[in-house]
């Protein structure tokens, strides 16, 4: 019966990465590329994983499976992240049909700086009065 799971899991996971694939060579953009290989590829990648767990059904093994799919999870959404937030950095053109880029107007390439969503002169202040009229 392990051999069924087995063998399902290794076919999912393996249709995973070639969703994956495919979402890279399909999609028009690099933050479009970046969400299609990153959700397939760590999904396809852990349930890999999970197969080869099954298989051995050694207790070693599965900790070492938990961890490394933990660390798939964790890691690939922020380096996903920092890719495509590097990408956008130096210019690298969005598809023609995005419908919104919230960093537009507060990213100065120039200086390649962000700035925050709220101007300083714009935030209020949490002190009470009496103290900011101290100051």
């Amino acid at each position: 019966m392990s051999e069924w799971i087995t063998a399902f899991l290794l076919l999912l996971g393996s249709l995973l990465m070639l969703l994956a694939a495919l979402g890279a060579l399909r999609m028009p953009d690099l933050l479009t590329r970046m969400h299609a290989t990153t959700k397939a590829g760590a999904l396809g990648g852990g349930t890999m994983v999970v197969a080869a767990a099954v298989f051995f059904d050694d207790g070693a093994v599965t900790a070492r499976a938990l961890a490394i799919v933990v660390f798939i999870i964790l890691t690939a959404p922020v380096a996903a992240h920092l890719i495509g937030r590097a990408g956008y950095f130096v210019g690298i053109p969005l598809w023609e049909g995005t419908l919104k880029d919230e960093l537009k107007d507060r990213y100065d390439p120039e200086t390649h700086t962000l700035a925050s969503e709220d101007k300083p002169e714009d935030r209020k202040s949490s002190a009470p009065a009496e103290d900011r009229d101290r100051d």
